[in-house]
Parts: C-alpha cells; structure tokens; sequence
C-alpha cells in the first residue's frame, strides 16, 4: 500500500501556513482508538490544506467543473453567499486542492484492502470512512466540538444498533429452529392428508362403483320385467287373434249347418211347395234384407270389438299388472331405504372420521404427557411370597387397583415395624374409641385375626338389642373382649388395619360404617339380600346336592333382582362363570358363590353385586337430582324432596320415602311436616345428596307403573 509519506509533499507534527493566509492550521494527528486500523495509520500523518486567494479555505469543488462532492449544503449567511459568489468567478480550471486528493487516494486504497480481504464486514468497510472522518476532526480544531459531537452521536448509534443486534441473533436462531419444526408439523400433516386423501378416494371409488352396480341391476331388473311383459302381452295377443280366427270358423260353420238344415226341413216337407210363390219371394226377400242388415251389424262389431280383450282376461292383465306394479313399488322402496341406509352410513363415515382424527390427537398428547405403562411382573420378588402370591393379587384387576395392593403390601411391612402408636390426643375432632394421650402398643395381629374379629363384632352387634352408637359399641366390645387395659391398644391396632387394607371387602365396609361414611343399615340389608339370594338357590335345589343350572341361576336373579337391567344380569352370571358358549343346562356349584378365604375375601360374584349396588344408588341419586333441577349449592325442602322421590320412584312406600326424608334432612321421622306445610327446614342439595348416599336408598319399583292387563 501507497501512504501519502511517498508523494513529494514535506509534512510535519505541526505545521504553520503563512500570516499572509490569516489562518493557521495544527493538523497533528491524534492517535487512533480502533484496534482494526492498520499500521500505516497507527502513526499520526499531516496532510496539506488547499487555501484561497482571500485567505479563507478553498471552497473547491464548489465551483469546480464536474465534481459534485457536496450536493445538499445547508443554507448560510450572506457572506457566505458572497464568497461563493466570487469563487463562482474563478477559472473553471482550478486543481483539486492537495488535501483532498490524499485523503480521497487513502480512501480508495483502504477500500480496495478491505474488499480484498477475507472479511469483508460492513463494520470493516465503515472503518476508512471513521478515519478521514477523525483526521477532519483533528485538522479542523474550529469546528472539532461540533464534529465530535456528529462523531459521538452516530458512534451512540451505531453502538446500540449493535447491542439491538446481538440482541435479536438468539430470537433469530430460535424462530429459525421454530420454523424448521413448523415446516416439519407441516410437511407431517401433509403426507398424513395425503394418505387420508388417497384413502377417501378409495373409498370414493369404491361407492360409487357400488352405486353403478346397484344401478346396473335396477336397470337390468327393470329391462328384464319390460321384456317378460312385453312378451307375455305379445303371447296373450297371438292367443287372442287364434281364438277371434277360431270363433270366426265356428260361426262359419254353424250358419252352414243351419242352412243346410233349413234346406233339408224344407225339402221333406210336402206343405212347402204349396206355398204362394209371391209370399215365398217377398220372404226370401225380408230374409236376405236381414242377412245383408245382420253381416252389416257383424261387420260393425268386428270392427269395433275385433281388438277387445275379454273381460277375464282384462281382468288377469290387470291382476298381473297390479301385481308388478306392486312389485315395482316394492323394489323402489327398498331402493330408496338402501340409498338413505347409504346416505346414513355415509354420514356415519365421515363422523368416525371426524372421531378418530380426534382421538388420533388425543393419543398423540396422551402420548406426549403420559409416562410409560409400569412392569407390574417387578414387584413379584419384591412382594412377600414371591411372585406365585403377586400374580394372585394381581388377578383382574386395574393399574389403579394394583397400586393399591402394592401399597398395602408395603404397608403392611410398615406396619408389622412399629411397635408403638401415638395417641391422638382428646380432641372432638378424633373418634372416640381413639382418644388416648401417649403411646400405644401395637398388637401386631395378622390379617386372618383381624377379619375374625370383625365377623364377631358384627356378629354381637346384629344381635345387640339396644342400638348404641357404632363408635361407642365398637370401644365396648373390644373391652369386653379383652379387658379395659387392652381395649384401646386393640382399637388403635384394628382402626390402623382397616384404613390400611382397603381392598378387603370386610374391613372397608367395616371402616366405613366406622368412620361415618356409610351406615350400617347398608350393610346389613346388602347382607340380607345376598342370604336371600342364596336361600333361593338352595330352593331351586331340589337334589340338595350344591348344583343348579344356569337356566335356573337367571330365572333366580330375575326373580330376586326384578329391577336389574339385562344387562346387569348377564354381568353377574359372567362373574358366575357362565360364558356365550356355555349351555344353559350345565350344572355349578353355586354354594362357591358365597365363599370366603381366610382373609375375609369374597368371590367376584359378591364383588359385583356390592359394585351393582352402589352403580344403581349413584343412577338414583343422579336421576333424582335431575328431577329437582337444583344446582348442588341451592337449597331444598322435604316437600320438594318429597315430590321428586314420588316422581322418580312411584311405587315407594310411605315409611321408606319417611326415612329417606330423615336421612337427608338428618332430622326424625317424627319432626317431618306434611306436604307443603313447614318450609322453614331446608338443607343444601350438595349435603341432602352425601346423607342418601350414605344411607341405604334404592329403587322400589320402575319409575313407570306397568299398567293392569
């Protein structure tokens, strides 16, 4: 590179013009703050100033021909125009001024290197430009404030351009990467419609070859009948002139006969030709009169009647007729209900679409967001008993219900560790049977003699005739079974158990009706009708030996469950055993039904009855909160009550519609007013439906009485 040192001009840190200028120039250099600059420019250089004839800078190229450096100067004083003016009326021919020229040949050759380089940023390019910039600055000390000031402010500039910059280049990258997996989703889809539209085009063909064919036949059929009519017709017609041509012979032949006979009877008469000639030809001529009339009148009808059907052939035409006409009909209609079952399943066609596009996304987010399904064959050799005892608890039952015997087993575990309780403390909001301040000891009693002891105290309580509180009787008996000392130990022992294993049927039922959230009447009347069931069994056993059929187990359900549905029916024989290619007279044992194992489990057909019964108390309830049409924080009074469980269940008693009515309302029977009476006892629906639900309530009849045959 050329620097403005090798040009013959003699330059100096500071150099003075003559006092005949008026002016006097210091053009040192500073030095430069960019780390980019070369090192040509790293030094300080002085370049020469043109000057005027007056002593002011030269104006140039103001008013040198074909240079156009400055094209939008900004307005001046007057004197300003007045020496513009008069540099207007210099020679055209004037130089370039020396200054100029160096700084314009530096421009250039710093361009040149920059394009030549390997990087060649914009940033690079800006740098010459900062540079000439900064020596116009130094050289021009006057106006150095004001150029430093234009220099700072686009340096502000371009600073926070940069900062704005890099500041959006990770927004950059990002929408880039969200634009590639939209393209991606995109083309997906795509291909996904692409198959979806080949495969309704598909289908497409396929109906309407369907619709062609279906037209093909009723045109054929309808071809087929027009041709067998045609032909029957053409049959009858031939028929018919055969029979015309066959009367026509006969008359012929009659007529001849009858002549002949006439002529034979006159010949053998003898009294003819004693006849007055002149009355035999005045007869013979009314005679052929009548003859000419009656071939006239013969002619007459054959040509008016020639082509008339008989009436009983009209009449089986007709019938033929009526009959495919009939048949016609019949084709249309069915044609038409094939082509609305073909519009419906068309329709059908798109919905399922519509559905499994819908599903389709639900499985792909359900994909998305749910976790893997989990190994349950593991917990085999962690489960005591290994995994011969999982896969008996395992048997039947859901992910959900598995956790819970999962944790119930580790509970289990947990539970045998402790050896202490702590007590509850006394407050109101603890059970009575559990307040107790300090540690309790805990028994450690197996599964098999916890369900033991519950059987027994069910067994007291039934026969307890004085009803006390479930709580209080529970503590009572545990007392009586062993000793004050031990009773709340015992209580804390059984209470922990029960709220442990809730996948036993016994201790779930029986921590219910503990707790409050069932009462016992539930239980008992679930335990009633299973024994009902059973005694009707062993009736329909006449053999007395265990066995029945399955003719004979529905006919018993029916009988003894008349409101289950069929379906519901069929759910408990499936539970039974029974299955779609079973007959109907093979024998079971149904005593199997109603067995127990050691830990108080029942059979799946008990299971079902027990999830039967709360299904169809949930449907009642829910049916009878839709006929109160009562949101759940709204009040309701018993007659309102009253008047919907009427409405529901029509065939319910007075006494049982009286206690629903004192379960939800948690009042006595006795304190209920009449019909639209007291409306001042009102409860929340929300508190009403969780009391029945509760309680024991269950349809009595159908809600639409069958009427009398």
């Amino acid at each position: 590179m050329t620097s403005p040192e090798s040009r013959d001009y003699s330059f100096s840190k500071s150099r003075k013009y003559p006092r005949s200028s008026g002016v006097t120039i210091d053009d040192s250099f500073p030095e430069s703050k960019s780390t980019q600059k070369p090192k040509l420019l790293q030094k300080r250089k002085t370049l020469p100033v043109q000057f005027s004839v007056s002593g002011q800078l030269s104006p140039w190229p103001t008013y040198t021909s074909g240079q156009t450096i400055l094209q939008n100067r900004k307005p001046c004083s007057d004197d300003c125009r007045k020496r513009t003016s008069s540099w207007q009326q210099q020679p055209m021919g004037i130089a370039k001024p020396r200054y100029l020229e160096q700084l314009e040949n530096y421009l250039r050759k710093e361009l040149l290197l920059v394009d030549m380089g390997t990087d060649s940023s914009q940033e690079l390019r800006l740098q010459p430009y900062r540079e000439i910039f900064e020596f116009f600055i130094e050289d021009f000390k006057t106006y150095k404030p004001l150029l430093s000031s234009i220099k700072n402010a686009y340096e502000v500039m371009l600073d926070h351009q940069r900062e704005k910059i890099r500041a959006l280049e990770p927004l950059k990258a990002k929408l880039i990467t969200m634009s590639e997996d939209c393209n991606e989703r995109i083309l997906a889809m795509r291909a996904e419609e692409k198959h979806e539209i080949s495969m309704l085009k598909k289908e497409k063909m396929n109906l309407l070859k369907l619709i062609d064919k279906k037209n093909e036949e009723k045109i054929s059929l309808q071809s087929e009948q027009v041709s067998k009519l045609r032909k029957n017709l053409a049959e009858e017609y031939l028929r018919y002139l055969t029979e015309r041509d066959a009367r026509k012979i006969l008359l012929a032949d009659l007529n001849e006969l009858r002549y002949q006979r006439e002529d034979m009877s006159l010949a053998q008469s003898p009294g003819v030709w004693g006849e007055d000639p002149v009355k035999l030809t005045l007869a013979l001529k009314m005679t052929r009169q009548d003859l000419t009339r009656t071939q006239m009148e013969l002619n007459t009808m054959k040509a008016n009647f020639g082509d008339v059907v008989p009436r009983r052939d009209f009449e089986m035409q007709e019938k033929t007729n009526k009959d495919l006409q009939e048949q016609l009909d019949s084709l249309r209609a069915d044609y038409e209900e094939v082509r609305k079952e073909h519009e419906i399943l068309l329709q059908l066609h798109m919905t399922t679409l519509k559905e499994r596009d819908q599903f389709s996304s639900e499985l792909q987010d359900i994909q998305h967001t749910s976790t893997p399904r989990p190994d349950w064959t593991k917990c085999g050799d962690v489960v005591a008993g290994g995994p011969d005892r999982w896969q008996t608890l395992a048997e039947g039952k859901n992910s959900d219900q598995l956790v819970d015997v999962l944790l119930e087993e580790i509970g289990e575990g947990l539970l045998r560790e402790k050896d202490f309780f702590p007590g509850l403390g006394y407050g109101e909001a603890i059970p009575p049977f559990l307040r107790f301040d300090g540690p309790v000891q805990n028994k450690k009693p197996s599964r098999k003699d916890v369900v033991k002891l519950l059987k027994d105290a069910w067994k007291e309580r039934l026969a307890e005739e004085q009803k006390e509180k479930f709580p209080d009787f529970f503590f009572n008996f545990l007392e009586r079974r062993f000793g004050p000392s031990d009773a709340i130990a015992w209580a804390y022992t059984i209470f922990e158990n029960i709220k442990l294993f809730r996948s036993n049927d016994i201790m779930s039922q029986f921590y219910a009706v503990l707790m409050g959230k069932m009462t016992e009447s539930v239980y008992i009347n679930q335990k009633e009708s299973i024994a009902q069931l059973l005694k009707e069994m062993i009736n329909a056993d006449s053999q007395n030996e265990g066995l029945i059929t399955m003719e004979q187990f529905s006919t018993i359900l029916k009988s003894t469950y008349p409101l289950k549905n069929e379906e519901h029916i069929q759910e408990l024989m499936e539970a039974a055993g029974w299955h779609p290619n079973s007959s109907s007279a093979d024998l079971f044992d149904y005593r199997s039904l109603f067995t127990e194992n050691e830990e108080g489990q029942s059979e799946p057909f008990v299971q079902k009855l027990w999830e039967q019964f709360t299904v169809e108390k949930d449907e009642y309830l829910q049916e009878l909160k839709q006929e109160l049409g009562l949101e759940l924080y709204e009040d309701v009074t018993p007659s309102k009550l009253r008047r919907a469980l009427m409405t529901i269940d029509p065939t319910l008693d007075k006494q049982n519609l009286n206690t629903h009515l004192s379960q939800a309302f948690h009042i006595p029977v006795s304190e209920l007013p009449e019909d639209n009476e007291d409306e001042s006892i009102v409860t929340r629906l929300q508190t009403a439906m969780e009391r029945l639900h509760m309680s024991d309530v269950k349809r009595v009849g159908p809600r639409e009485p069958e009427s009398a045959s």
